[in-house]
């Protein structure tokens, strides 16, 4: 599966439950997150998204860094089941 199709699988994920994934293009910085995910309720996500057998790049590492270090919530999801996981975990 493509990391494309992953995408759009988390995208219609997120609608069914009532919630937004925003495509996140920074041109100023390499590396941010693909989609930011807004939940009802407030809750607010930078999602990575990787097939199953993908890789972080070293910018990507040191945004979630960032995010994590100002309190952000920031995930990564591998795949369809990563997304179905991350989405039922929370």
């Amino acid at each position: 599966m493509l990391e494309r199709e992953v995408e759009a699988y988390l995208v219609k994920q997120v609608e069914s439950r009532g919630g937004k994934a925003y495509k996140f293009v920074s041109p100023a910085h390499r590396g941010v997150a693909d989609r930011v995910v807004v939940l009802p309720g407030g809750s607010v996500w930078f999602v990575e998204v990787k097939t199953t057998t993908g890789r972080l790049s070293p910018l990507q590492e040191v945004f979630r860094k960032d995010i994590n270090r100002l309190g952000g919530d920031w995930m990564c999801v591998y795949g369809q089941e990563g997304v179905d996981l991350w989405l039922k975990s929370i």
